[in-house]
């Protein structure tokens, strides 16, 4: 499933990303606050579902090579946050659902949990 799906699929708002970046292929997501488990457990090109709006959250994905990052609650990424994810090329998205509701529409759609993954 491409970025741009999942952004109908859940109504996101595209915060960063063109359309290039939308065309990512996402088949697996991870729900974290704590990017040191991010960082330990994540796999390349998981879809990251936060609640954290700071620049750490873009650092984080581009370390670990992840393929977005959803900010959940409406909540709104300070100006640095979008900032740098324009600069590093990391697909933005924002949501008004809430972590749990997120993530259990997108695996309505099949996108599957890091836990998930068999490979």
């Amino acid at each position: 499933m491409r970025l741009r799906d999942i952004v109908d699929a859940i109504g996101a708002q595209v915060l960063v990303g063109d359309k290039s970046l939308l065309e990512r292929e996402i088949t697996t997501a991870s729900a974290c606050d704590l990017m040191s488990d991010v960082l330990a457990f994540a796999k390349s090109g998981i879809l990251l579902i936060t609640g954290l709006t700071n620049s750490q959250v873009v650092r984080t994905a581009v370390i670990a090579d992840l393929s977005g990052v959803i900010i959940v609650r409406g909540k709104q990424p300070e100006t640095a946050t979008v900032e740098l994810a324009r600069k590093m090329r990391v697909p933005l998205l924002g949501t008004s659902m809430h972590m749990f509701e997120t993530c259990s529409e997108l695996s309505k759609i099949g996108i599957i949990g890091t836990c998930s993954d068999t490979s």
